[in-house]
Order: C-alpha cells, then structure tokens, then sequence
C-alpha cells in the first residue's frame, strides 16, 4: 500500500505581517504546509529546519537584506526560492522566480506550480527528454523541435538557447544567466546578442512573433519559456 504524499512545505519570510496572512490564506487554502519568519535569521532557521518545498522571500527584511538570505540558503540547499520584488539582483543571486507586489492568488499559485516541478525534477536527478506546449514540441535527445507537427530548422546558437529555455522551462532567466548559459561568462554583458536571437526564435516559433505564447519577455529582466 503506497503512503501518501505529505502536503508540500512551504516557508514565508516576509516583516509585512498582512502579506503574511494573505499568503498564509492563499496558500494554506491550496493545501501547502505553511511556515512563516518575520526576519532574515528566522527565515534561515526556519528552512534549515523544515525542510521546505518551496521558499518565498522578500528582499525588504528588517535584520538583514533577502538577497543575503538567498546565498546564504543556496550554501547548502537548492529548494526553489520565489522572491518578492522584481530585482534582476534576486535571481543572478539563486532565486529562482520572482513576483513583483501587488500580486494575485492566481499568478502566486502558477509560480509555486512551477517551483514543485521543478524541485521534482531535481529530487529525481532527472532531466525530461521531451518538451511540449501547445504546437510547440522539443526532443532533446533527437534534438529535433516541431511546430505543429512540421520540423523547424534551428541554428547552433538557436538551438542552445532554446534548451536553456527548456530546462528551465517556466522560470524566469535573466539576460546575464541566458548570456552566460549560450554564449559563456565572458559575454554576460553583451544583452544585443539575446534580443537577436529571441527574434530569430521568435519568428520560426511562434505563429505571431510580435505577440509571442511561448517565449515571454519579463521587462527588464530577461525571457520566459511558457510551461502551462
């Protein structure tokens, strides 16, 4: 007899006490295991000690600065952590995902939908072969991509950045992380390389380039490949 999965865990550190309780009841409400800190240092002890599936932090902490919580939890752990603010700083540092305020229950739960999978994927130490949204169809292994059923021809460069894309698929990647991932560390400040070839992808993808489904823009931050 298979036991049950526990409800996923997650941990809030957040000072705004009515964020924390409109969290608490959006999240609590979809089932999550809810933990909550008020301060950097709590925030730590409260993942070392929880264990979580998910982290949710906001930068603006009383006792210290989130970005400072985000390396010091990326020492030792790669729970997903979803950062409240919209700074590119967040993410180069290893947050994985970001909501800027005010947010709705709607975007919260698609973010944490893709934080569990995420963390699913790495658990398992697997890495999906297959890739698939709407017409959009990516075979990693036969490094072959469709649209609707019809082969699209990509270049090297093309191609790389769309596995980037994938592997990370649902998640935010800022321009620096893509730069680094396609191109290397030595080209993390050369943005006009991205938006070339996000045009390039864009045209051979997508049935409207200029009002793009899969490969999303988040302004000022970088790009997003659609997961759902």
């Amino acid at each position: 007899m298979n036991e049950a999965r526990p409800d996923p865990a997650v941990v809030i550190v957040e000072d705004e006490p009515q964020i924390r309780r409109f969290l608490r009841a959006a999240l609590g409400g979809q089932g999550y295991r809810v933990h909550e800190a008020s301060t950097g240092a709590d925030g730590l002890v409260e993942v070392a000690s929880r264990q979580p599936d998910v982290v949710i932090v906001d930068l603006g902490l009383p006792d210290m600065d989130g970005l400072d919580v985000i390396r010091k939890v990326r020492e030792w752990s790669a729970v997903p952590v979803i950062v409240l603010s919209d700074k590119v700083a967040a993410l180069d540092a290893g947050a994985d995902d970001y909501l800027s305020k005010p947010f709705g229950v709607g975007e919260l739960m698609a973010r944490m939908r893709v934080a569990l999978r995420h963390r699913a994927r790495v658990s398992d130490g697997a890495v999906e072969s297959m890739f698939d949204i709407g017409d959009l169809h990516v075979d990693l292994a036969a490094r072959r991509v469709t649209v609707g059923g019809a082969q699209v021809h990509l270049t090297p460069i093309e191609y790389r950045l769309l596995v980037a894309l994938v592997h990370h698929a649902g998640k935010v990647l800022t321009h620096r992380q893509l730069l680094s991932e396609v191109w290397g560390p030595n080209a993390t400040e050369q943005a006009h390389y991205l938006r070339v070839y996000m045009a390039h992808l864009r045209r051979k993808l997508e049935t409207d380039a200029a009002r793009p489904r899969y490969l999303l823009t988040e302004a000022g931050v970088g790009y997003r490949l659609a997961a759902e």
